[in-house]
């Protein structure tokens, strides 16, 4: 994997090591990576179904894992999924879980 360094700056939690897949790397521009992680990062959990935005939400504030899925510009659909402990974020692609 690709170690992925975004500039945020009003991030709601930490990022910890962004790291991207090979897949997601290959099939993603760098302003769709950057776009999603700012996404992520302040809350917009891109493309989720109420319930799982709810858990999200939820996890903020327990400290669960961190789930949203965004789509390219040409139209890659791609997930980033930061961990419990705040220590990695990691952009993928569905097929690559």
């Amino acid at each position: 994997m690709k170690c992925v360094q975004p500039d945020l700056t009003e991030s709601r939690f930490p990022l910890g090591h962004v790291l991207i897949t090979p897949g997601a790397h290959e099939a993603l521009g760098a302003e769709d990576v950057a776009r999603a992680l700012s996404r992520h990062a302040v809350s917009d959990w891109g493309d989720l179904v109420e319930e799982d935005e709810a858990a999200n939400d939820r996890a903020l504030r327990t400290g669960g894992r961190l789930f949203s899925t965004y789509h390219s510009a040409s139209d890659v659909t791609f997930w980033v999924i930061t961990e419990a402990d705040r220590t990695v974020t990691t952009i993928l692609l569905p097929r690559e879980y």
